[in-house]
């Protein structure tokens, strides 16, 4: 069986890469990747695949058995990208579409989540087999804060007391390895989230704990966080973003206690004070 992963030179696939070559023959698997060259060091076999070309699609999904659709990284233009990969799936006779969406993304209130909803809902309408992982908060996407709150001695946002069930990405590319290699998951979806749910208040207090220093948390309106990001250097449209998703979490929109992720992966997803010292 040959399983492909897109996206695999990104921050995600290349986990997924070097778990699946740990389980499965290397010569099983193919590397997908706007720049195959950049790909060339995970040892596998590489093939171009630009989400905007979609002539290039179909040769590069021949003989792929099982598919993994990482989620584009363009906000905005996700939509027609994985509709020309479901596509492209199709005619090159592709048995298995493994895609990661959002955590709850049928309610979510993430402003990311409809172009996640719409990428099911093509999914749904293509015919082909489908598992989707819909994937919670990666705990790394606050690796970027902790610089700037160590050096100014408080970290921010706008999530309130709400709670986020996050995990690492090497638990989440565990979960997708165990599908991609797996039976019993065609025509599932799994909720995926940490089993162990934290306040960015109580993130604040683990990074003190670790570091020595005082960090408190400091809770703002979601527009001033917004002006806070964009200070930092952020362009405007993804400070406001990042911001909003900080909203989203102080209504639930990453809170999950089902259990599914540490189920799948067989072991207890990354505790907090793990994840907090790999990111230090």
């Amino acid at each position: 069986m040959t399983i492909a992963v897109t996206g695999a030179t990104g921050q995600l696939g290349r986990i997924v890469i070097e778990k699946l070559k740990a389980k499965v023959d290397p010569t099983s698997i193919v590397a997908l990747a706007r720049s195959p060259e950049k790909a060339a060091e995970l040892g596998v076999e590489t093939r171009a695949f630009d989400y905007d070309q979609p002539d290039q699609l179909v040769p590069a999904l021949q003989g792929v058995d099982t598919l993994l659709l990482i989620s584009a990284s363009e906000i905005g233009k996700r939509v027609p990208q994985h509709q020309a990969v479901i596509d492209a799936a199709k005619a090159a006779g592709v048995g298995h579409v493994v895609y990661t969406s959002v955590l709850h993304a049928d309610a979510s209130e993430l402003s990311l989540a409809g172009e996640h909803r719409e990428t099911e809902a093509a999914l749904a309408a293509s015919g082909l087999d489908v598992t989707l992982l819909r994937n919670g908060w990666y705990t790394e996407n606050y690796g970027a804060s902790i610089p700037s709150a160590l050096e100014h001695g408080a970290f921010v946002g706008s999530a309130g007391d709400g709670r986020i069930a996050s995990a690492t990405r090497d638990d989440y590319a565990e979960a997708a390895v165990t599908v991609l290699t797996g039976d019993g998951h065609k025509g599932k979806t799994y909720e995926l989230a940490g089993d162990s749910a934290y306040t960015l208040a109580e993130f604040a207090a683990e990074l003190s704990a670790q570091t020595g220093k005082e960090v408190p948390y400091v809770d703002m309106p979601e527009e001033e966080y917004a002006k806070v990001l964009t200070g930092a250097g952020f362009p405007e449209p993804m400070a406001a973003a990042f911001a909003g998703f900080d909203t989203a979490a102080k209504n639930g929109a990453l809170y999950d206690n089902g259990g599914q992720l540490s189920s799948l992966i067989g072991r207890p997803t990354t505790p907090l004070k793990d994840a907090i010292a790999g990111l230090l």
